[in-house]
């Protein structure tokens, strides 16, 4: 065997493998369209989830491919792939909606989303409205073609509402018209409302606008970021985990999931400090396993 494909191979057998991938995790989201009532979400690795309600299904901020892998190979910052990718975008043919909350690569990549806007024609996206320009460039789309939000504002598609709320990564950035290029995604359906905020740090009032914008419906479900910001990984960071168990606890979050660890070597944490917290303050959580579902029962 060639040496590169050694190394290649050599690289495979070490990386973390999903609970579920390909074929098994294919049958897992079909068998859960039985449970009509509840709901049912897949980590799909870094800050992707699959979201499925009533035969619908929502796909967050998916990443699963190796472009940024093969893109900073040869530089000094190399993105050394940690867990294994979970499924094909291409074999992903169900999906209605599809989000992403900023313009990183690990949350609007072309990679990901040509595949599977070809396997799903009638597929909506939801997009900060600062970046429709940047979204349609990258995805070689119609710029008519995703759904805008802003902070505040709300857009409703396949039976699923969004709204808009800023995020700070690390800085709250806007256009020269006032929207916000990064966002966090407040998402309503049913009795449902789960949180998905993209990449994020706190800063004073997120919680309080969260609510507002929230209108007295209960955050079921907060999907928070735990790798942190730390200046020699030279990328903007994320929530700690210590404060995404706090804010959870702010929000009054039924249940946090943990998200954005384990996919590069350069930009983790491990979940140790997130469930310690969570645990002192009480916040309900679950940390899931790329490729692991989490279903939730009509009442929680």
């Amino acid at each position: 065997m060639p040496g590169n494909s050694r190394q290649y191979m050599d690289k495979l057998l070490h990386l973390i493998q999903p609970i579920l991938k390909n074929e098994a995790l294919l049958a897992d989201i079909k068998a859960a369209q039985r449970n009509e009532k509840g709901l049912s979400l897949w980590w799909l690795g870094q800050s992707g989830f699959l979201i499925q309600w009533q035969n619908k299904h929502l796909l967050l901020d998916p990443y699963l491919s190796e472009s940024l892998t093969k893109k900073y190979a040869t530089t000094d910052k190399p993105h050394v792939r940690m867990t294994e990718c979970p499924v094909n975008p291409v074999q992903l043919d169900f999906i209605d909606v599809v989000t992403s909350s900023h313009n990183h690569t690990d949350h609007l990549d072309h990679e990901t989303l040509w595949p599977l806007m070809k396997a799903n024609p009638d597929l909506a996206m939801i997009i900060p409205e600062a970046n429709r320009a940047f979204v349609a460039e990258r995805l070689q789309c119609d710029p008519a073609w995703p759904l805008g939000v802003n902070d505040g504002t709300s857009v409703s598609t396949k039976g699923f509402t969004f709204t808009g709320l800023a995020a700070a990564h690390e800085q709250l950035e806007q256009d020269e018209k006032g929207n916000y290029h990064c966002l966090g995604y407040l998402i309503s359906f049913d009795q449902w409302t789960i949180f998905h905020p993209g990449d994020a740090i706190p800063y004073p009032g997120m919680a309080d606008n969260l609510l507002r914008y929230a209108q007295g419906r209960t955050i079921d479900i907060a999907l928070m970021p735990i790798n942190g910001r730390l200046p020699e990984r030279r990328v903007t960071g994320n929530f700690w985990g210590r404060e995404s168990a706090a804010f959870a606890k702010e929000i009054g979050a039924r249940l946090v999931i943990p998200m954005h660890h384990e996919m590069f070597t350069f930009n983790t944490e491990t979940p140790d400090e997130f469930i310690l917290h969570c645990e002192q303050l009480n916040q309900p959580y679950r940390v899931l396993k790329c490729g692991e579902r989490c279903y939730t029962p009509a009442a929680l």
